[in-house]
C-alpha cells in the first residue's frame, strides 16, 4: 500500500477509528477490536477498509494506553496516522483523538467504532456525500423487531417502533462544529456523537446504514461477521513458475532460508530465491495484478542482490490493500540437490510467517526429474507454486 505524504493527509476527510475500549461484554484477556476475524485482527478489517477508500486522506487510531503491541501486531505495517491513547469513556477517547488533529485540522471527519469490521465503500460514500450537505450525518437502519419494555424477567410494555432507528457508524461531521461540541459538552457522557451536535442544536442528517455493518460486542457477534465476511469474498487462484542457474560458490536461500552449507547457488538479479519467485508470481496472479518483473523490473539497479522476502511481502500486501486474504499455498521445488527434506520445516515456518498463515495451510514439497534435462544434470533449480486467495466479489 503506498504511503501518503504528510501534506496530504488532511486534505479532505480523516477517518477517527476508536478503539480504546475494553469490551468487557465479550470476555477474555484480548479485547474485542484485537480477535482474529478471518485471519486478522478485528481493527484491522476498519483500518484497512478506510485506508484504501479514495475519499479518506488519513486514517488515525484511538487506542488504550496498555495496547501498544496489540496495536502494532494488528496495523503497524499500514500507511496509517500515528496512534493516540484514549480517554477513561468512549466520549473522552473521541475528543482525544480530534484534539490530536486540531493543530492541523481536516475539513470532515468520520468517527467509526474499530468493533465494526464490516463498513463498506458504500456507506462510507453515503457518509460523504451527506457532509456535501450537513454539518452531521448519522447512518441508520429502521427498527423492524416489536419493542417491548421489560422488567426483571416479564415484560412491562410496548413501545411503539414508528419513526425509531438503529445508529450505526461511521458517523459523519464538519471537523470544526464536533470539536467544539465535544469541548463544550465534555464529560456529559452523552450517548454518540451526534447526540453532542443535537445537543450543541445542530441538525444531524440521517443516511441509510448496512445490515452487515454489525458491531461486535459478543463471541457470538464475532462468529455473525465471520459468516458475513465468507460470504463477501470468492475464492481465486494464481500459479507461479521460475528458474535460476545454479553456480559454485554462489549463496543458495530457497523459501527465505538460507543454505549456507551448499557448494553451489543460485545467480540472478535479486538473491535469486526461485521458491519465492515463483510463490509471488502466484499470488499476483490470482490478484490479477500482472506478474513479479512487472513489480520488479530486472533492469532497475536498485534490485540487485535484493531479498525477495521483500516481492513476497509487497504481494501479500497487494492483497490485504484489496480486502482479500490469501488462503492457502503450495511450491514444489524441482532439484537433484539440495536435498530439501532436512528444511522442509524450517521453510513452511518461514512461509507462514511471512504470509501470515498457520503451518498448515503453507505445504512445500521438492521433487526431481529422475536426472532429466537441467534440474536432472544439476545446472539449476525450478519452482512452481499455486496460491488461493479470497478477494471481494
Amino acid at each position: 500500500m503506498p504511503r501518503r505524504c504528510p501534506e496530504e493527509a488532511f486534505l479532505h476527510a480523516i477517518a477517527l477509528i476508536v478503539a480504546s475500549g475494553r469490551g468487557q461484554r465479550f470476555g477474555g484477556a484480548l479485547p474485542k477490536q484485537y480477535q482474529p476475524l478471518a485471519g486478522r485482527p478485528v481493527l484491522r478489517h476498519c483500518a484497512l477498509r478506510f485506508a484504501r477508500h479514495p475519499g479518506i486522506a488519513g486514517v488515525r487510531v484511538v487506542i488504550h494506553p496498555e495496547d501498544q503491541v496489540d496495536y502494532q501486531a494488528a496495523c503497524g505495517d499500514l500507511a496509517l496516522l500515528p496512534p493516540v491513547a484514549g480517554g477513561a469513556t468512549r466520549q473522552e477517547s473521541v475528543l482525544c483523538g480530534l484534539e490530536s488533529l486540531a493543530d492541523q485540522p481536516p475539513e470532515l471527519v468520520l468517527v467509526h467504532d474499530g468493533a465494526r469490521p464490516l463498513v463498506d465503500d458504500g456507506l462510507i460514500d453515503r457518509v460523504l456525500a451527506g457532509l456535501a450537505e450537513h454539518a452531521a450525518v448519522l447512518p441508520a437502519l429502521p427498527v423492524t423487531d416489536s419493542l417491548k419494555r421489560v422488567e426483571g424477567d416479564l415484560v412491562a410494555g410496548s413501545v411503539a417502533r414508528e419513526g425509531l432507528q438503529r445508529a450505526q457508524t461511521p458517523q459523519g461531521f464538519r471537523f470544526a462544529e464536533l470539536l467544539a461540541a465535544h469541548r463544550r459538552f465534555a464529560g456529559q457522557a452523552l450517548t454518540d456523537d451526534t447526540a453532542l451536535m443535537e445537543a450543541a442544536g445542530i441538525p444531524v442528517a440521517v443516511v441509510a446504514g448496512a445490515e452487515a455493518n454489525l458491531k461486535i460486542t459478543t463471541a457470538e457477534d464475532l462468529a455473525r461477521a465471520q459468516a458475513l465476511l465468507a460470504g463477501q469474498l470468492i475464492p481465486c487462484t494464481g500459479q507461479g513458475f521460475d528458474v535460476h542457474r545454479l553456480e559454485p560458490g554462489a549463496r543458495l536461500v530457497l523459501l527465505g532460508v538460507p543454505l549456507p552449507d551448499e557448494p553451489f547457488g543460485l545467480v540472478g538479479h535479486s538473491d535469486a530465491d526461485v521458491g519465492l519467485h515463483a510463490l509471488t508470481d502466484a499470488l499476483l496472479g490470482a490478484l490479477g495484478a500482472g506478474d513479479i518483473g512487472s513489480h520488479f523490473p530486472p533492469s532497475e539497479p536498485q534490485w540487485r542482490g535484493a531479498d525477495s522476502t521483500l516481492f513476497l511481502e509487497h504481494a501479500r500486501q497487494l492483497i490485504e490493500a484489496a480486502g482479500g486474504r490469501i488462503l492457502h499455498v503450495d511450491v514444489t521445488l524441482i532439484c537433484e540437490r539440495p536435498k530439501i527434506g532436512p528444511h522442509r520445516a524450517a521453510m513452511v515456518a518461514r512461509l507462514a510467517g511471512l504470509l501470515r498463515l498457520p503451518e498448515r495451510r503453507v505445504s512445500v514439497k521438492a521433487t526431481t526429474t529422475e536426472r532429466l534435462g537441467f534440474t536432472g544434470r544439476g545446472e539449476g533449480i525450478a519452482a512452481q507454486a499455486v496460491a488461493t486467495v479470497a478477494l471481494p466479489a
